[in-house]
């Protein structure tokens, strides 16, 4: 989980001045002395620290804060403008030619992941009603044009290739001019990468610039380098001039210090941020959920972004008229079980509820929980459609023949039972409740 340790820090700082009925100064410097700690230890930019804690400090201290009837509150209140402020603010959106046609120029150093996030970023576009293609311009790392082909089938969109051109401002070129014959709306162009920033890399970058001239320069850093990643952008952006940055593998990323000194370094904004492997896990980077995420306060707005993107309103309506008729089937929880799997797994959706910190993170292991949600799928899927219909009919010798089926044994069957009757119990109360009801049933939620 992004900012692990620094969450966990600053949740302890702010407990303690949340248990003071009254702050003085002395309270102040000792929590500001325990955050810049933090922040250092999180391998967040040292000038970025200072000017951080200087600021947060300085609002403190005012009379309205030290003489509020809930001083902590109003302290951590501050500290979360200020970060929300650090990262840039306000989600910094991709901008699009105003004639329908945008080019957008991929840069980045070796091994950050550039290639994949083409693909990612093609995905996302796709689903919010652009028509991407890809363009292969790195003619130098052994198979780099074979990625880009793969990662373009794995997300239906074509890629553009020369392969026996050695000048990858041509092959650009002719991309924009194939793209726009064929009516696609946005060309992302992958780009040749190096082990660290060096002259041959920038004047190759320069010539592709010069020719295309790209609506944006977006640069992939690897979050996991820490302030290298910051290094490397504030390098590109010299020499090149980058108008946003993507930051992949900020999942693996438990320090996130990259992430708070980017924008203040760079003065460059993160557009997206890489959160898993998968060709749907890049998102756009909101400053104010992710401050939020950082305090302990979560990040509902995702959550019901990543519900609504798996919502089907005909499919709720039916479900819900299932339940009141006492018809919920296994198959029916089979079905909701996959909509949690596609709103990223249990581990996602826990990390955005508010007043779940990686402590009580740590009970749950998620890779059991992935685990026991494909032995439950296997053991649904063994049964016959009756018994899904009603497990009720499930004697020992049906129970015995599922669990050879599944491969798993009969102990887990009796569980999922238990759970699948639990579930249904709960959910008929829920759709059996007045509006009113309801709205207190997900406050206790």
């Amino acid at each position: 989980m992004a900012f692990e340790s620094l969450s966990d820090k600053l949740q302890g700082v702010f407990k303690k001045l949340k248990g003071k009925g009254v702050l003085t100064e002395a309270d102040i410097n000792e929590a500001m002395r325990e955050v810049k700690l933090a922040l250092l230890e999180a391998d967040v930019n040292f000038k970025v620290v200072k000017e951080f804690v200087a600021a947060v400090k300085d609002k403190s201290l005012g009379s309205d804060v030290l003489e509020s009837l809930t001083p902590g509150q109003q302290v951590i209140k501050i500290v979360n403008d200020e970060l929300v402020s650090l990262m840039g603010g306000a989600n910094s959106k991709l901008t699009y030619s105003p004639r329908g046609f945008t080019v957008l120029l991929m840069v980045g150093l070796q091994g950050t992941g550039k290639t994949t996030t083409c693909g990612k970023l093609a995905n996302y576009l796709k689903k919010n009603g652009k028509k991407p293609m890809l363009c292969a311009c790195d003619i130098y790392r052994p198979a780099a044009i074979d990625q880009l082909e793969v990662v373009g089938k794995s997300v239906d969109v074509p890629v553009f290739t020369m392969r026996e051109c050695r000048e990858p401002e041509v092959i650009a070129e002719k991309a924009m001019k194939e793209a726009e014959v064929k009516g696609y709306d946005v060309l992302i162009v992958d780009t040749a990468g190096r082990l660290q920033i060096d002259e041959a890399l920038m004047e190759e970058l320069v010539r592709i610039k010069k020719t295309i001239k790209p609506h944006e320069i977006l640069l992939v850093v690897d979050a996991m380098t820490g302030q290298d990643a910051v290094n490397a952008a504030a390098g590109f952006d010299e020499r090149l001039g980058i108008d946003g940055v993507i930051m992949t593998k900020l999942d693996g990323d438990a320090r996130g210090g990259a992430a708070l000194s980017v924008k203040q370094v760079t003065g460059k904004p993160i557009k997206f941020i890489g959160l898993g492997e998968k060709f749907d896990a890049l998102e756009p980077f909101h400053p104010e959920r992710m401050a939020s995420r950082i305090l302990g306060m979560g990040d509902m707005l995702s959550l019901i972004e990543k519900a609504q993107e798996n919502f089907d309103e005909s499919k709720a309506e039916e479900l819900e008229r299932k339940i009141k008729k006492n018809e919920f089937t296994l198959d029916d929880f089979l079905e909701q079980m996959g909509q949690i799997k596609k709103m990223g797994g249990i581990g996602k959706i826990l990390d955005m509820i508010p007043g779940v910190n990686s402590k009580a993170m740590k009970d749950v292991n998620l890779d059991e929980s992935q685990k026991e949600f494909a032995q439950m799928e296997a053991i649904i899927l063994s049964m016959t459609k009756g018994e899904r219909k009603d497990p009720s009919i499930l004697n020992a010798s049906r129970r015995k023949r599922i669990a050879a089926g599944s491969g798993q044994p009969v102990s887990k069957i009796n569980n999922l039972i238990k759970r699948y009757d639990e579930a249904r119990k709960m959910m008929k109360q829920f759709a059996n409740a007045s509006g009113h009801k309801k709205k207190r049933m997900f406050r206790g939620f």
